[in-house]
């Protein structure tokens, strides 16, 4: 049985004129143990969406379309809000927010906000427990323990501050977690700390698989076991990192390499070029490929044939011209 399975999701808000905005479409993945998916794209591609229904959290105005989320094979779909906060969140599927100051109660010492995170859940374990837990989990993080679970956010480093959100999300040892751009405020050292955290954390069995989301494609190059790339609500292209990142298929993952600064053997040399024109508004029908309006090889029939995602080269691509 996998890890974390998604099968045929679609998601969609509800304007209060009726209208649906599908905002993610038709996406499928399954996750083993110790493995590492990322997930790319543009802001606006529908990847914070898709983290919401990853995580069963259907918050009006999102609404699940179809299709089911399976964390070791239970489902996340038509479950309450107070059934999902209490047996899943933390539990089996845990968040690593992109702002780690905005994350922290600048009012809360982190040791009151972690223990809350503990007593939420675990009501039967009394505080001297819930500290000594704090403590031995903290210990196992390269920090001075006492200072950091002892002071408010605003008195430690950016990098203290993240790795504390990373040891606060996975207090519980969640099956999934999911991380939004964890280090995209960081400075390249302190990411390097950050990342050298998470893969402790996998290889100890703290928790079991991770979603990374990031705009930096090469920075996955590092991190994660296969890449996910996404346009318009859709997964275009889904393979292994080095078919992504050294051979990739579909026009716009291509585009993205394309227009990225990268350190990588026989890229550092090349220009980053930017994509022209903007993402499709999904709140209009679309018909055929969602990126044929800037697709640089696009043909007359991409505006008008719905793609499908098919295998190329031993990686699924949304492209029926892609070879």
């Amino acid at each position: 049985m996998s890890v974390f399975e998604v099968q045929n999701l679609s998601l969609h808000y509800l304007t209060r004129f009726g209208q649906k905005i599908h905002a993610v479409t038709d996406v499928s993945f399954t996750m083993e143990k110790g493995e590492i998916l990322g997930i790319a794209g543009e802001s606006g591609c529908g990847k914070s969406t898709l983290v919401n229904g990853l995580m069963g959290l259907f918050i009006p105005p999102l609404y699940p379309t179809s299709g089911d989320v399976r964390v070791g094979g239970e489902s996340l779909m038509n479950r309450s809000p107070k059934d999902i906060r209490e047996n899943v969140l933390c539990r089996k599927v845990s968040m690593i927010p992109q702002g780690a100051f905005n994350a922290l109660n600048p009012t809360c010492k982190v040791k009151d906000i972690a223990a809350d995170v503990i007593a939420a859940h675990m009501k039967e374990v009394d505080k001297k427990h819930i500290y000594s837990r704090l403590r031995e989990r903290f210990d196992l993080f390269g920090m001075n323990t006492d200072k950091v679970l002892n002071s408010h956010p605003i008195q430690l480093t950016a990098g203290e501050r993240q790795r504390s959100v990373i040891g606060i999300s996975t207090l519980l040892n969640p099956q999934m977690v999911i991380a939004d751009e964890p280090t995209s405020a960081l400075d390249v050292t302190t990411q390097k700390v950050v990342i050298k955290m998470i893969f402790d954390l996998l290889e100890k069995g703290i928790f079991s698989t991770m979603i990374f989301i990031t705009h930096e494609l090469p920075l996955l190059r590092h991190v994660a076991d296969n890449i996910a790339i996404m346009y318009a609500g859709e997964f275009v292209e889904v393979g292994t990192t080095e078919q992504i990142v050294f051979d990739p298929r579909h026009p716009y993952t291509k585009a993205l390499m394309g227009a990225m600064l990268s350190a990588e053997p026989g890229q550092k040399q090349k220009k980053p070029t930017a994509i022209e024109g903007a993402p499709p508004n999904l709140a209009n029908p679309i018909e055929g490929c969602r990126f044929a309006e800037r697709c640089p090889v696009a043909k007359p029939e991409c505006r008008k044939n719905k793609q499908d995602i098919r295998m190329v080269a031993g990686r699924q691509v949304r492209c029926e011209y892609a070879e």
